[in-house]
């Protein structure tokens, strides 16, 4: 029985090891750019996502004809 705790224990910790070498690599190859070369990229992306929203229509005027939404009316409670 002592012997299963410690294989439990034993796995535990080498999980625990794994995924701080996963961590660690991960990290080390986002520390990989320079920061001139990520403030670039950086700003290249902006300029992709604001690019479709310039070309998306304009909002409706303000004194256009509002939504034809029913108006909800409360139920009396007879």
């Amino acid at each position: 029985m002592r012997m299963r705790w410690k294989l439990v224990g034993l796995a535990g910790l080498a999980g625990v090891a794994a995924t701080g070498v996963v961590l660690a690599r991960k990290r080390r190859a986002q520390r990989h750019y320079q920061p001139d070369e990520l403030r670039e990229r950086l700003h290249r992306r902006l300029a992709e996502v604001s690019a479709p929203e310039s070309a998306a229509p304009a909002p409706a005027a303000a004194n256009a004809e509002p939504s034809r939404r029913r108006r909800r009316v409360p139920r009396s409670r007879a």
